[in-house]
């Protein structure tokens, strides 16, 4: 109890100081959801491998490195020019060949580095150490695009000779506009490509469903489909993943499912991102038999230890409460020759909700004497494992540790705290640990995450417990704006309140429906209980 009010009063006087100064504290809301396929995240500051790696180890991998053409590029310093690399590598007696150039390309597109890459290309075009082709032209325009933008990118290809104006370099060109979000440019480029008869990728149909991902675009997805139908593009499993992931982030187990027969009927064979995306669907709505055969298949579906699938799966033995799968996939992430930081808050919150405190912590432990930790991400993984499992006094003690390690809390780690608040029954704590929350910035991402929507839906379910209408209608009104309430067991968790508090509301019922939501067994039974409340 002393601990909580000295987290509320800390929190007080904080913001009265900002307040006072006129200072807008925002939280660190550009986390990465937790949920990621397809692209690797650049490492931060905490991730770097060289912790992990022994001096030996790193000097002979940068013996070998050294005779790459890409390494030497890498390693200038910032405002040296890429000439230098090239002149050492030459003076060495070795030859530029075009395999060296890709490579090169390949690793600084990886480093997100666009302004090495864009130079390694010009001095490719004008020096010349082998003759260009279309697809030297095609690197040249991408990173001019990248770098200086769209209407510098069409002047370069106006320039560029008729002979390597083919399908590669168009393709390209629409894309880049495409990442600049100009869809009608893209489409007018995209029609220019029809009269000359030069095939459109699956991947410029791939960025433009995923730019009319957003609610009032949404509709236009069934058109794109259509036209890539027309334009004879052969489906890709890529394009089907994007079409599954966007039902999935609706919380639509229909629509997902339909997709999915979709991706069969036109024999395209789903791979192992495909597998991964319904079955945390599966998981997130609860439906465990369906997400245990779909685990199965992602086992069989993998190339290789593939760290991003590991994640997943011990996200999922978490949920499944399968403690030996989750230790043995632990075990094989452990035998990687880089365990993420990430990979790291996954195993501490999977481990504490099939309640083993002490292996969580055990993990939190490991975390901190091999990197430290440096993120409130990194804490807040150990904070909602004691919450949940009804351990305040040490997740407060966590809070002032975050403090005093220069890591500033956010409304994730409120949430966290007033849940515990309510399972110690701490209850007007817990609503001014809600408000002190509500002071924080929280990205769309964040609210539709369902670490986030998991943590709102057990605070909500205590509220129910104890009969308290206003609260409960508030959180449910935040699960509805994320969809989360298309679940059967959140509205019911909901139903439950006015039972509690024995009030009638005959709407109840129409409200879910109309919501998208199906009513079960226990729904009539929790409705029949209110009916008892109306009055005459």
């Amino acid at each position: 109890m002393r601990v909580i009010a000295f987290v509320l009063r800390e929190q007080n006087i904080s913001g009265a100081i900002r307040r006072t100064l006129g200072i807008t504290c925002f939280s660190a809301t550009n986390l990465r959801p937790i949920l990621t396929f397809c692209t690797r995240t650049p490492l931060t500051a905490d991730e770097f491998p060289s912790e992990t790696s022994s001096e030996s180890e790193k000097e002979s991998k940068e013996g070998e490195e050294a005779k790459s053409l890409s390494w030497r590029i890498e390693k200038l310093h910032r405002g040296e020019s890429v000439a230098s690399a090239f002149q050492s590598w030459m003076g060495d007696g070795l030859p530029v060949h075009r395999g060296d150039i890709f490579h090169s390309i390949n690793r600084l597109r990886r480093l997100k580095s666009t302004k090495r890459a864009l130079e390694v290309m010009e001095w490719v075009i004008r020096e010349r150490p082998y003759m260009p082709k279309e697809l030297d032209y095609s690197y040249l325009l991408e990173f001019t695009m990248k770098f200086h933008g769209i209407p510098q990118g069409e002047s370069l290809f106006s320039r560029i000779p008729v002979e390597f104006k083919n399908e590669l370099l168009y393709n390209n060109l629409v894309l880049g506009c495409l990442e600049k979000g100009l869809i009608r440019l893209s489409l007018a480029y995209m029609k220019k490509m029809r009269e000359l008869r030069h095939p459109i990728s699956y991947l410029a149909f791939n960025r433009l469903i995923i730019l009319h991902s957003s609610p009032s675009r949404k509709k236009s997805i069934p058109k794109i489909l259509t036209q890539m139908r027309a334009d004879k593009v052969v489906p890709h499993v890529s394009t089907y993943n994007i079409l599954l992931k966007l039902e999935s982030n609706e919380h639509s187990i229909e629509g997902l499912i339909k997709v999915f027969a979709d991706m069969k009927r036109v024999m395209v064979e789903p791979n192992e991102i495909s597998y991964c995306v319904l079955a945390v669907a599966h998981a997130v709505a609860r439906l465990y038999t369906a997400c245990e055969s779909y685990i199965e298949c992602i086992k069989k579906s993998m190339t290789g230890d593939n760290w991003s699938t590991l994640d997943i799966l011990v996200i999922l033995y978490g949920c499944l409460r399968k403690h030996k799968e989750l230790e043995s996939t632990w075990a094989v992430i452990q035998e990687l020759p880089y365990v993420r930081g990430k990979s790291f808050v996954l195993a501490i919150e999977a481990f504490g909700k099939i309640g083993n405190y002490s292996r969580a912590e055990e993990l939190f432990l490991e975390m901190s004497s091999k990197r430290g930790i440096k993120s409130t991400e990194q804490f807040n993984s150990m904070i909602g494992v004691n919450c949940n499992n009804g351990l305040l006094t040490k997740a407060t003690g966590l809070y002032k540790d975050m403090e005093k390690n220069g890591c500033k809390p956010n409304a994730i780690t409120f949430r966290h705290l007033a849940l515990g608040c309510l399972k110690a029954g701490l209850v007007k704590e817990a609503i001014k640990t809600l408000e002190l929350g509500l002071g924080f910035s929280v990205s769309e991402k964040i609210r539709k995450s369902t670490p986030w929507l998991e943590t709102t839906l057990s605070i909500m379910e205590v509220f129910a417990e104890k009969g308290d209408v206003e609260n409960v209608e508030k959180l449910f009104r935040e699960l509805k704006k994320a969809k989360y309430s298309r679940y059967t067991f959140v509205y019911n968790s909901f139903i439950k309140v006015y039972v509690k508090a024995k009030v009638y509301e005959p709407n109840l019922l129409t409200r879910m429906i109309l919501g998208g939501c199906r009513p079960d067994s226990e729904t009539y039974s929790l409705i029949k209980l209110i009916e008892q409340f109306r009055l005459g």
